[in-house]
């Protein structure tokens, strides 16, 4: 389960304009977990900018990429989004719609023009968007009397920058409630540096494994 690495996601919507021989192209890239959600993104496109000629899609959806789609809106068979989607496919994303939205600028620009703007576009907006890997982590807890939490927490974040985990925010009530996100092979590594760094009155609870997005 863990050893083929998952595709990415982006953290954020990000836009790139692009003009070619008077046509614009304006590529938006939002994250979308669902087919539905992406179908609301390309509606929401469609309703903002109806003045302008085509609107080519391309998805990814899917923890491991599974479902893909895509459409040329009215363009030349295979020139918008069959691009579109395989740069979404090239640079291993998924959980992600892709929208270029064209205002024909009155200059045709052939198959190849096409493919090339279509597929630039989307290329641009994905140099601009923050990535965010997805990778399977193993949830460990722990309780810790609020005396002693903060220094927990500090030490636990220093952990997790250097080790590529994901420490959640603390919850306080009669204890403090920590949580953290981990490689399953580190898990006995961060059991023994906590039990280190507590004497062995913090013990940690493992969890179940799941995937979980953290920042590239």
């Amino acid at each position: 389960m863990t050893s083929r690495p998952l595709p990415s996601t982006i953290a954020a919507p990000v836009e790139h304009r692009l003009e070619v021989k008077k046509s614009v192209f304006l590529a938006r890239l939002e994250p979308a977990s669902s087919l539905e959600a992406a179908d609301a993104v390309v509606a929401r496109v469609r309703k903002d900018h109806w003045d302008a000629r085509h609107h080519c899609v391309a998805l990814v959806i899917g923890p491991h990429a599974d479902r893909q789609r895509s459409n040329d809106d009215g363009e030349p068979a295979g020139t918008a989004g069959a691009p579109m989607l395989e740069v979404l496919r090239h640079r291993d994303v998924t959980d992600v719609v892709a929208i270029v939205t064209r205002w024909f600028g009155g200059t045709l620009l052939g198959a190849g023009g096409l493919v090339r703007a279509y597929g630039g576009a989307v290329t641009g907006a994905l140099d601009r968007a923050q990535l965010v890997d997805r990778v399977h982590l193993t949830r460990v807890t722990a309780d810790a009397p609020h005396a002693e939490s903060g220094r927990i927490v500090a030490y636990l974040h220093q952990w997790a920058e250097t080790h590529g985990a994901v420490l959640d925010e603390p919850t306080y009530g009669a204890v403090a409630s920590l949580s953290i996100h981990v490689a399953p092979e580190l898990v006995p590594v961060l059991e023994a540096d906590v039990a280190a760094l507590t004497g062995g009155e913090i013990v940690m609870s493992v969890g179940e494994t799941a995937i979980v997005d953290r920042p590239a």
